[in-house]
């Protein structure tokens, strides 16, 4: 089937379809042996793309990340105002990964990035129901906020299923909670402590499904292990 060149290089780990631009208008991309044009499509199953002479192999190998993402960056590949995003700390991976989901801005933790698009849709569908616990810290209105915060259905006028919640620990002023939720709704801790008059201090997501983030150092990437790999397959 014929795609627009600028996707297919993205697709293939190349460049992002922005930079394909630039390729294709300095002339390095090539269609069985022709300059190739801005716009133009192709087939990648038929015809010989080329990018420098060299072919472009268009099932990339598959790569499967798990970040631990620090405070102070956005879940996106670029962004427009300047800010920080999570590929600035992304550094020796040979071909393009994609965050799976998102972590706002202000939150951290265990963030997976793939190329596997077949994954990563089986994780974010919600019919399969994947399990994300979180650790929030909060302040604020501590009495029962625990039975409290299970009770919530429903966050900016969208249902949600009740959350597990158990306290970790509580300090004069604070308490720290395991929160796990499965629809991820937009900011959807956030506004389950708003609702319970807590103030979030710190919000850190340390499991989704088996990936657990165990003692990855903040700002840090590994490869997942073959089991790791398996098991989330296996629920996507």
């Amino acid at each position: 089937m014929e795609e627009r060149l600028q996707k297919i290089l993205s697709t293939a780990g190349i460049c992002s379809r922005r930079a394909s631009e630039a390729y294709l208008t300095a002339g390095r991309v090539t269609v069985n042996g022709e300059a190739a044009q801005l716009g133009q499509r192709a087939d990648p199953e038929t015809d010989v793309i080329c990018v420098d002479g060299v072919p472009v192999k268009t099932t990339p190998k598959p790569i499967y990340v798990m970040l631990n993402k620090p405070r102070g960056y956005v879940t996106t590949v670029s962004d427009e105002q300047g800010r920080k995003t999570v590929m600035d700390l992304l550094r020796g991976i040979a071909g393009r990964i994609y965050p799976v989901g998102r972590l706002d801005m202000d939150s951290e933790g265990l963030l997976l990035l793939t190329n596997d698009g077949v994954l990563a849709q089986g994780l974010l569908h919600p019919s399969h129901e994947v399990s994300k616990e979180y650790h929030v810290t909060v302040s604020g209105a501590l009495e029962n906020a625990a039975e409290r915060l299970a009770r919530v259905r429903d966050v900016g006028g969208l249902p949600i299923r009740p959350a597990q919640v158990r306290l970790l620990r509580q300090d004069e002023g604070q308490a720290v909670f395991s929160i796990v939720i499965h629809e991820g709704r937009n900011r959807q801790i956030r506004r389950m402590c708003a609702q319970c008059g807590l103030k979030v201090q710190r919000l850190q997501r340390v499991r989704e499904q088996q990936l657990r983030l165990g003692d990855l150092p903040l700002g840090k990437w590994r490869y997942l292990t073959e089991r790791e790999v398996a098991d989330l397959k296996n629920r996507a």
